[in-house]
C-alpha cells in the first residue's frame, strides 16, 4: 500500500538524514521525498511517499515523532488531503505540426510552456500523480527527451472545505 507522511522537523543539518535512516533501517524504499521550509524558517516540512505494510509504516511514523527535533508527524494517507507533484518535461517541438500539437496538449492539460528553442521545449506541469502520468504519456509521441520531477507535497484538507474546489478525497 502507498503511504504519504508529512513530517515537520527543525531546519537543521542532519535532520533529513535521521528521518531517511529510519526508513532505510527497516528496508523501506522511499518513492518520493520533498523538503522545504515552512512559513517559519526554523522548521521544514518533509513529505515522504513509500510503499509497505500499514502497521510497519505506522511504527516508522511513531519513531519519527520521537526524534528530538521533530515537531509533528502525520500519515495523511487515509485522511482527506491534497497531494501534488511538479515536473519539468523537455520534448521535441520542431516547427509546424509538432509544435502546434504540443501547444494544444499544454492548453488541454493546463500545463505551462516555460522555455522553447528551435526544436525543443520545456513544459511545466503540476497536479496529481495520475494526471502527471497521463500528461507524460500524451507527450511521448512528440518525443520526450528528459523529465525532472519533484517529490510529492501533501497537506490535509481544511475542515468544511467546499467540494467544488476538488472533488476527490486525495485531491
Amino acid at each position: 500500500m502507498r503511504h504519504t507522511l508529512s513530517i515537520v522537523v527543525a531546519d537543521q543539518p542532519g535532520e533529513l538524514s535521521r528521518i531517511v535512516g529510519l526508513f532505510s533501517a527497516r528496508g523501506f524504499n522511499i518513492e518520493a521525498l520533498s523538503v522545504a521550509q515552512t512559513f517559519d524558517p526554523q522548521w521544514s516540512r518533509v513529505t515522504v511517499v513509500t510503499h509497505g505494510d500499514p502497521r510497519v509504516v505506522e511504527q516508522i511514523a511513531k519513531q519519527c515523532a520521537r526524534l528530538v527535533r521533530v515537531r509533528e508527524v502525520q500519515n495523511v494517507t487515509e485522511d482527506s488531503h491534497i497531494e501534488r507533484q511538479m515536473a519539468l518535461i523537455t520534448v521535441n517541438a520542431a516547427s509546424g505540426g509538432q509544435r502546434q500539437e504540443l501547444l494544444q496538449l499544454v492548453s488541454v492539460f493546463g500545463a505551462k510552456l516555460v522555455d522553447i528553442s528551435g526544436d525543443r521545449a520545456i513544459v511545466e506541469f503540476s497536479g496529481k500523480r495520475e494526471e502527471l502520468a497521463t500528461f507524460i504519456e500524451a507527450l511521448r509521441p512528440l518525443g520526450v527527451l528528459d523529465i525532472v520531477r519533484s517529490g510529492a507535497v501533501a497537506v490535509e484538507r481544511l475542515t468544511g472545505t467546499v467540494e467544488a474546489v476538488g472533488s476527490s478525497a486525495s485531491g
